[in-house]
């Protein structure tokens, strides 16, 4: 059976996270997951954006990967050491995936509930 997969035109999206939207989206009507799907997809960060905004860092913006993922104090301690002197922006530059899978989930649960409240 050849069916759509909405999931599958979102950017960089790794296959553990979709295993995580179709469990997470498995209970919902199809109005619901529309739902989810536009709320979701409007706030989902992919792995890329993550590695950009990280490589930022080794240009003086230091912590900005942080604040776009919503963690602003420790994106604040980035920008004022520097990224810890560089090592916590090399540590993020080898987490980029799973720091953007991390933000994926919360946003998952957000737009799960936006969802729900639609029907």
């Amino acid at each position: 059976m050849d069916t759509y997969n909405p999931y599958m035109s979102l950017s960089g999206i790794t296959t553990e996270e979709m295993a995580f939207l179709h469990q997470a989206t498995n209970d919902l009507t199809d109005t619901q997951k529309q739902s989810f799907f536009l709320a979701y997809s409007g706030k989902r960060k992919s792995p890329q954006d993550i590695l950009i905004f990280t490589l930022l860092g080794f240009l003086g913006f230091a912590g900005i990967q942080r604040f776009i993922t919503g963690q602003v104090v420790l994106g604040i301690f980035y920008f004022f050491t520097v990224g810890f002197c560089f090592i916590g922006t090399i540590v993020d530059l080898i987490n980029h995936v799973s720091i953007a899978l991390e933000y994926n989930k919360k946003m998952a649960f957000e737009s799960f509930q936006i969802a729900k409240m639609s029907a």
